[in-house]
């Protein structure tokens, strides 16, 4: 029997504090959300000022890093890309700012985020991870 990595509550309060700090420093209003490796959501947080569907954005982005096992990045790239069949696909968070939590290579969680610009959901996702890795 295999054993896997799991995000516990302290690690989802750790990500979430650790995310809005980032997001605070740059004077950023989102929403940031954490998620198990199955896609279900552990914990939200929407800062003051973000607006009203980021927790929708921002909970999806996190399903769809769970369900690909990869940052929702190049779900995007393939898209633009030209791979337009691929927004048939059963996933609704397919924008840049779902970033996995690697344990061991292993999903163990993940984390997305709404409100800014692409890479700056990312950086802020990033953030939060690393305060668990």
């Amino acid at each position: 029997m295999q054993t896997k990595s799991v995000l516990t509550l302290s690690d989802v309060n750790a990500i979430l504090d650790a995310a809005q700090k980032e997001a605070e420093a740059n004077g950023w209003a989102v929403t940031i959300a954490v998620a198990d490796d199955g896609g279900h959501l552990l914990g939200l947080r929407r800062l003051d000022g973000a607006a009203p569907m980021t927790p929708g954005v921002a909970s999806e982005k996190a399903r769809s890093a769970a369900l690909g096992r990869k940052e929702t990045q190049v779900f995007e790239d393939m898209i633009n890309g030209g791979r337009t069949a691929f927004v048939s696909a059963p996933l609704q968070g397919m924008l840049s700012g779902g970033v996995p939590v690697l344990v061991d290579g292993q999903v163990a969680g993940t984390v997305g985020v709404s409100g800014v610009k692409p890479d700056q959901d990312v950086q802020i996702a990033k953030a939060g991870i690393a305060a668990v890795a």
